[in-house]
């Protein structure tokens, strides 16, 4: 079988934890933002909503809103991701579509050659993220993204097996 670049990324893709010092140009944020942005949505309506976080000073009041600080401070850009109530027409499935926004953003990551890793536990911060920043309560706080320039070093996952998680098939996979 030929190589495919979509698999490849999603079979290669970690979470990465750990940065470099460097910034992280804004054009690359910027494609980040948009690879999210082209997530499919029920009806298109793109809940999604965006905070680009860079100052340090900002990166640190962060820091104690989660147990994982280390990574908020290692991190050069914090990018809190937000579904807007107002744009929702059904929870489940606008959801859904906010998943595959996160996702989308962090495949674009690693194929920038960027590291990221997506904290869910931040979200019992969610007032106080959507305060830091003066956002309305019609943002509701799905996920923030850390990232930057990967700290170089070996990154394992393993996954359970196909016939493990198969609950039903008519053919041989």
């Amino acid at each position: 079988m030929t190589s495919n670049p979509v698999l490849d990324a999603i079979f290669s893709r970690r979470s990465v934890r750990e940065f470099e010092e460097r910034a992280v140009d804004p054009h690359l944020i910027r494609k980040v933002i948009e690879a999210g942005m082209w997530a499919p949505s029920g009806l298109n309506n793109q809940p999604w909503r965006f905070a680009v976080v860079t100052s340090p000073e900002m990166i640190t009041r962060f820091e104690p809103l989660t147990r994982y600080s280390r990574v908020i401070r290692s991190a050069r850009v914090l990018i809190p991701v937000f579904v807007d109530s107002e744009a929702m027409y059904h929870e489940v499935k606008d959801h859904q579509a906010m998943g595959a926004c996160i996702l989308n953003m962090l495949l674009a990551v690693h194929s920038l050659g960027l590291g990221a890793v997506w904290l869910g536990e931040i979200l019992k911060s969610e007032s106080e993220i959507r305060e830091l920043l003066g956002l309305g309560n019609n943002l509701n706080l799905m996920a923030v993204i850390a990232l930057g320039w990967p700290v170089e070093k070996e990154r394992r996952s393993s996954r359970k097996s196909l016939e493990d998680l198969v609950v039903y098939k008519d053919c041989k996979i």
